[in-house]
């Protein structure tokens, strides 16, 4: 069996280690396959590790980084003092081939551009781009990006996030994903000059399964596997989707805790409701993947708790096991010879 090395900034997130650690070792027992390396504070790692007891010790290295880079950090300054960090540390154990793919709760601004800076771009990729896949209506998902790592991008770069959000989904489906735009409107005259032109690019691309624009309002009807749009939009559409569901259920809940027998006739009749609300709450598909770069580098939330960097952390083995930055590059010349077509 082929051992998969994660690298995991312990240090990164609103908790630290007393979340990161534990999720790591609780990892470790999903996936038999697994080895992680925690980079962070040697000493609070270790602490954590002697209070879970007995974990798999030969599968578990840490490896020491004396500083953290803080959410209020600006990218351009991870750059130039960064070094020595646990999340530039994290970064580097994907560079030198030592891990496979790496996961960080940390200051997403930052995690971009150490990222770009010591992974480098594919090869035809401009900018890399944040994805990841939410829960619709059916039961499947629909991957969005870019999450907010671009807020603002040309047709082209656009035009290569479909590309790259087509490769990751079709991993996950085993299918040819439907790919779309969004959009204030499904037809097509709505939208300004980006969506419109990369619409053009990518109705004269036949190796992508684009279907037409999307609106907001049906981002989650299964009308569509892929959704691209700029990172301004994408994460405001991501986090008033999350803000919806979490009011939702804060109301149900605030009216089933009021008597006993409206918590019972509501277990009954919205049981299936909660169940599916539930699933939008952001530890359930935590792990935002930074496409585009030449090694796997997975964005976790900073509040995340225990099952969210799980998740994250499964996602990362998810898309080592799949080679997703080789499958990009795949995509990306099949589109540069249909091009020069």
């Amino acid at each position: 069996m082929r051992t998969i090395t994660v690298a995991l900034d312990a240090m990164g997130g609103d908790f630290g280690p007393c979340t990161t650690v534990p999720a790591a070792v609780q990892a470790l027992s999903i996936l038999p396959e697994l080895k992680v390396i925690l980079v962070g504070d040697h000493s609070l790692i270790s602490s954590q590790l002697s209070s879970i007891g007995a974990y798999p010790k030969d599968r578990i290295q840490i490896q020491h980084a004396d500083k953290v880079i803080s959410d209020e950090e600006k990218p351009s300054k991870s750059l130039r003092h960064g070094k020595g960090s646990s999340m530039w540390e994290t970064v580097d154990l994907v560079e030198s081939g030592q891990a496979q793919a790496c996961v960080s709760g940390g200051n997403t601004g930052a995690l971009m551009a150490l990222s770009r800076y010591r992974l480098k771009l594919l090869p035809g990729i401009e900018r890399p781009a944040l994805v990841s896949a939410l829960p619709t209506r059916s039961g499947q998902k629909v991957w969005l990006l870019d999450l907010g790592a671009n807020v603002s991008v040309e047709a082209e770069q656009l035009f290569q996030f479909a590309i790259m959000g087509q490769a990751l989904a079709e991993q996950h489906l085993n299918r040819e994903p439907r790919v779309a735009i969004l959009n204030v409107g499904e037809e097509e005259v709505k939208g300004n000059d980006l969506v419109r032109s990369c619409a053009e690019k990518l109705t004269n691309t036949p190796s992508i399964n684009y279907t037409g624009f999307v609106e907001a309002h049906h981002l989650l009807q299964d009308e569509a596997d892929v959704v691209v749009c700029d990172g301004f939009v994408g994460n405001v559409c991501l986090k008033a989707s999350e803000g919806v569901a979490n009011l939702f259920l804060e109301q149900l809940r605030r009216h089933m805790c009021q008597s006993r027998i409206k918590s019972w006739l509501a277990k009954i009749f919205f049981g299936g409701l909660i169940s599916d609300l539930k699933k939008m709450n952001p530890d359930q598909y935590n792990g935002a993947s930074l496409l585009g770069l030449r090694g796997i580098v997975i964005k976790s939330h900073g509040s995340a708790d225990k099952t969210a960097i799980i998740n994250a952390i499964l996602e990362a083995v998810h898309e080592v096991k799949r080679q997703i930055p080789s499958r990009i590059s795949d995509r990306l010349e099949t589109v540069l010879l249909e091009r020069q077509q």
